[in-house]
């Protein structure tokens, strides 16, 4: 029982932090006491153990409790796993991002100081490729405001410009989720948004959003709203109406292309002549197209229909260049 109470503790101790972080502007004693389901008295003790055992700096202004701005992350250890798992995972955003984000050069830096040497010293040049890619300060302040919202949550609006549009349009957003994908080497935000005429759960592109700022109205993501399970058939970052795709690949790639997990409802059969089949079902074939491409003469598209027509046409127009 004394474990179990340790536990709730731990919880509530999160969840007073979290609370906390969403309302810049500070709670009561009281309002943490009906948000936590515990009593007043329990919160108090609560504050001070959040001060006294964790660090966290808090400021009081009357009777509102607030953590001070700026306020760091406690430090980490890692183990020698867990250092070379947050290495591959460094190296893996330097690739999906072709930006000059100093929030992530200085993350690499401070991750290269818990990492054994030689780990330590590669992580240290992935810095200077970061340092020589172009330098966009908007998109820097973009990032700072959507990871301020999105971690806060709290409502933003944004100006944004779609790619096929000639007019940024305002939108009132409310971030749920942000994520990278290599295709494009691009960064999303994906929430609940609306203007007029339209409202949804809809994914913005950061490099797409002209203009972003936080705003004081908080919001809760719907209990309900199942974001892995939402992305789970896409092939990145886009859902929608799932389409059946199935790919024949010749015998020069087949044992490359069973080698790997692409993607999770993937179906891979053998051929006769050394080739495989490949099925996927995913919810847009805008993001895996280019991943089709990429295997040149060696992958024929079979289905759907549309595709194949589309690759086709590409066929003709590639032959027209290289004639």
């Amino acid at each position: 029982m004394q474990g179990d109470s340790k536990l709730v503790r731990s919880i509530r101790l999160a969840q007073i932090q979290h609370l906390l972080y969403k309302n810049p502007r500070g709670l009561t004693t009281r309002e943490l006491a009906n948000l936590c389901g515990v009593c007043v008295r329990t919160i108090q003790r609560d504050l001070r153990s959040l001060e006294a055992e964790l660090k966290i700096p808090l400021a009081q202004e009357g009777d509102y409790y607030s953590i001070l701005e700026g306020y760091i992350l406690p430090p980490i250890s890692l183990s020698l796993f867990e250092a070379v798992a947050l290495f591959l995972a460094s190296r893996l955003s330097l690739r999906q991002t072709d930006e000059n984000n100093p929030h992530v050069q200085s993350a690499l830096a401070k991750i290269a100081k818990l990492l054994p040497s030689p780990l330590a010293e590669q992580t240290s040049r992935s810095i200077d490729v970061i340092t020589s890619k172009v330098s966009n300060p908007s998109f820097v302040q973009i990032f700072e405001q959507v990871a301020i919202a999105w971690v806060t949550q709290r409502q933003m609006r944004i100006r944004y410009r779609s790619l096929h549009s000639d007019e940024a349009k305002d939108w009132l957003l409310e971030p749920y989720f942000v994520d990278m994908t290599g295709v494009g080497y691009s960064t999303y935000v994906i929430g609940h948004a609306a203007r007029q005429g339209k409202e949804g759960i809809i994914t913005f592109k950061l490099d797409r959003i002209e203009s972003a700022e936080v705003l004081d109205g908080n919001f809760e993501i719907p209990p309900d709203l199942d974001l892995v399970n939402l992305l789970g058939s896409s092939w990145g970052i886009f859902w929608g109406e799932e389409t059946d795709v199935k790919l024949r690949f010749t015998a020069n790639v087949a044992r490359r292309v069973k080698e790997a997990t692409w993607h999770p409802s993937q179906v891979i059969e053998d051929l006769a002549d050394g080739g495989c089949l490949f099925k996927v079902r995913v919810s847009s074939t805008l993001e895996m197209t280019p991943w089709i491409r990429s295997w040149g003469p060696d992958v024929e598209v079979l289905e759907p229909e549309d595709l194949r027509q589309r690759f086709k046409q590409w066929i003709h127009e590639l032959a027209r260049i290289y004639r």
